[in-house]
């Protein structure tokens, strides 16, 4: 998304580390959203936000562009 700030929520990071080091899921599903940076000191104005997103299940799912 061109941004050099990149922000894993903290619920991803737990879903990742859930079954321990060496048993990682096969399958993550996330969210990238860029969003603006509130900081006035910051480098860059935008930053990408990389969120977990839970499924029942990863059969027939498709890229989606969500506009907000």
């Amino acid at each position: 998304m061109k941004t050099e700030d990149v922000r894993i929520d903290s619920k991803l990071n737990k879903f990742i580390w859930s079954k321990g080091v060496r048993n990682v899921p096969y399958r993550v599903r996330v969210r990238l959203s860029r969003k603006r940076n509130d900081d006035e000191d910051a480098k860059e104005k935008l930053y990408t936000l990389v969120q977990h997103v839970q499924v029942a299940s990863f059969k027939g799912l498709q890229n989606d562009t969500v506009d907000e």
